[in-house]
């Protein structure tokens, strides 16, 4: 199925087979295409690009589909990385959050830093934090995989 590049994302690199690798949803997702492009919120003599993530019910694209600008994408991988690596660590702690110190770490960018805390205005931070555990743990053969391949193609090109 090819993406649309009759919408306001204007599609220049894709990967139209993305339902193949949707990680644990392969081959029954509905994400059905990935893509970066000229960014539908454009104006003119402005151009920015975005990721985006193609979603498809099975009769339509979906409006459930989501365009990213790229610093967003790259910041999404800072921290899934910062908190897998947090979790992967965590069962040193008698719980895995301590709501009185949430922060994990802040990293450094753009003169300031990200921070990477817990939410602590979640009423079930304890017990959603052991679930969060679990689903990066069921998923680690996925996530790492990916990781893996992000790393070495960051290393070919110099980062």
């Amino acid at each position: 199925m090819n993406i649309p590049t009759s919408l306001k994302h204007k599609p220049v690199v894709v990967s139209e087979n993305y339902e193949r690798v949707d990680g644990k949803e392969a081959y029954r997702s509905d994400a059905k295409g990935l893509s970066l492009g000229l960014a539908q919120w454009n104006d003119r003599g402005k151009v920015d690009i975005s990721a985006k993530v193609w979603r498809y019910t099975g009769e339509k694209w979906s409006r459930q589909s989501e365009e990213l600008p790229l610093h967003r994408v790259i910041d999404l991988a800072i921290l899934i990385v910062r908190s897998k690596r947090y979790f992967s660590e965590a069962y040193r702690f008698p719980k895995l959050v301590d709501p009185n110190h949430p922060l994990i770490d802040r990293i450094g960018l753009q003169g300031d830093a990200m921070t990477v805390e817990f939410c602590t205005g979640n009423e079930k931070l304890l017990e959603d934090a052991e679930l969060f555990r679990e689903a990066l743990e069921a998923n680690d053969e996925f996530l790492s995989e990916r990781l893996r391949v992000l790393s070495r193609l960051l290393k070919d090109a110099g980062y």
